[in-house]
């Protein structure tokens, strides 16, 4: 299981190499080639035994104009080192693999973004030596994927809006369209993206609608995020868990999407202990805009 927002970020390229190409082409606009074939590389950058280095995730591209190393970098924070660190990445790179290397940094922060997105320039001031633009993703440029039928085109880079923006005011639609997505794709991808969007979600309402929302699909049951979930049912019973959970889940659904939950609402739906019912609240819950819309039909 990914085990943080700094591994998803750039793990995401290496489940699909070919979303990185698009993300250059589509959100960055650079007419980078369309590649023939990427194959991931070794990431290890150590030269000297005891002076480790590691790039994030290294991808190589096939095109009809060359051969391209792509060098991912998650970041999550501004971090000066970074500044020297890059420089010896792509000259290393093309030292040992003799291929153009190309960086791209991927970051949930605008602030971020920004200070990546700085040339660093090295040498004499006036007469650099080297300089290196970094190509930056991050929330000023990932599109904000709100519609079902656009998350359903890419589901790749409906995901990586999730993660891009899923701390935003934004989150609620974003994990909906892509809720309604992972369900078009088959079950192994859609349980990996799954992962890579809740290690990203630091706003603790936006990760639990996720896992919420994730309980609509059926092969979630099967997956690890839902242990947490298992373990109260077995502790309680596991109607009874299942009950409890999902009446919390209309809850934090309604409160997730701003909806102010009335209390004769909520004791409506703490009251009951029918799992049918309490399902078709949920799918209600998820687009509802205001709290009497989960009892429309009665």
């Amino acid at each position: 299981m990914v085990g943080s927002s700094h591994e998803a970020l750039h793990r995401i390229f290496q489940k699909d190499p070919a979303l990185l190409t698009r993300a250059l082409q589509q959100v960055l606009h650079v007419p980078f080639p369309e590649p023939r074939e990427i194959a991931a590389l070794n990431v290890d950058l150590t030269e000297i035994e005891p002076v480790e280095r590691r790039v994030d995730t290294l991808l190589r591209a096939e095109t009809d104009d060359g051969t391209y190393l792509l060098v991912v970098e998650s970041q999550g924070k501004i971090d000066e080192r970074k500044r020297g660190s890059w420089p010896y990445y792509l000259s290393y790179l093309y030292e040992k693999y003799r291929c153009e290397p190309v960086l791209i940094v991927i970051t949930q922060n605008t602030a971020t973004a920004r200070w990546a997105a700085r040339p660093i320039h090295l040498g004499f001031p006036g007469w650099d030596s080297l300089t290196v633009r970094p190509l930056v993703l991050g929330p000023d440029n990932v599109p904000v994927i709100t519609d079902e039928r656009q998350a359903e085109r890419d589901v790749p880079l409906a995901v990586l809006s999730a993660m891009t923006h899923g701390r935003g005011p934004k989150a609620a639609p974003i994990l909906e369209s892509l809720a309604t997505a992972l369900k078009t794709i088959d079950p192994d991808s859609a349980a990996v993206f799954v992962q890579f969007v809740d290690s990203c979600l630091a706003d603790p309402q936006a990760k639990q609608m996720w896992r919420d929302l994730m309980t609509a699909i059926q092969y979630f049951w099967r997956h690890p995020l839902a242990e947490q979930v298992r373990e109260e049912g077995r502790e309680q019973g596991l109607e009874e868990g299942r009950i409890a959970a999902q009446r919390d889940m209309i809850l934090r659904a309604l409160e997730c999407r701003a909806v102010p939950v009335p209390d004769d609402v909520r004791d409506r739906v703490n009251a009951c202990g029918n799992l049918d019912q309490l399902d078709t609240w949920f799918q209600r819950a998820v687009q509802a805009t205001k709290a009497a819309d989960l009892f429309v039909e009665e």
